[in-house]
């Protein structure tokens, strides 16, 4: 919870991703709230009586959101989907605006990639967006799982890196009203 928000704040990619993973973690440990108190709230040390009521309220409302979602085996949050559309509609404005050749660019850099992401994943067509998401995420649990990564996905992943990157910190832009300066009439 504290994590998140702050994620929430600095990061928006990193958040997402954060935020999937806590599905995960949720997942792994059967939606059971002290199963996830003895493997996840535990291990934070230093927490105040206070912090840890906290964290177990989150994780307890994050675990009830997961059940009324029908979400408890896969897929995700109503409000980490809309993070994604979010950044769906952000990443579609910027394609519009020729203010934003860069941004533009760097998405037809990361392009080829996701048309080879897609066409991998099969019938399960999900926006450009959600494609780069799950591969970044993917990358993370091969890390996390130290399996070995291919040159090939190294790259594609770096690429993609590089594109979300311009996206969050647009993103933050935009949040802060500073991305669409308003025209003066």
């Amino acid at each position: 919870m504290i994590i998140a928000s702050q994620k929430r704040k600095e990061n928006i990619a990193e958040y997402l991703l954060y935020m999937w993973q806590v599905e995960d973690v949720i997942r792994a440990n059967g939606l059971d709230i002290d199963r996830i108190e003895k493997n996840v709230i535990d291990r934070f040390e230093g927490l105040t009586d206070e912090q840890r009521r906290q964290m177990r309220e989150w994780y307890e409302s994050l675990i009830d959101m997961m059940r009324r979602e029908g979400v408890e085996k896969s897929g995700h949050l109503q409000l980490n989907k809309n993070v994604i559309i979010q950044l769906t509609d952000l990443h579609l404005a910027l394609l519009k605006d020729p203010r934003f050749a860069d941004y533009t660019a760097e998405f037809y850099k990361t392009l080829p990639y996701i048309v080879e992401l897609r066409a991998k994943a099969g019938d399960k067509a999900v926006n450009e967006i959600e494609t780069c998401f799950t591969a970044l995420y993917g990358m993370l649990m091969l890390r996390l799982q130290s399996k070995e990564i291919t040159p090939d996905t190294q790259n594609a992943v770096a690429q993609i890196s590089k594109f979300i990157a311009l996206l969050a910190k647009d993103f933050h832009l935009d949040e802060a009203d500073k991305l669409f300066p308003h025209d003066e009439e």
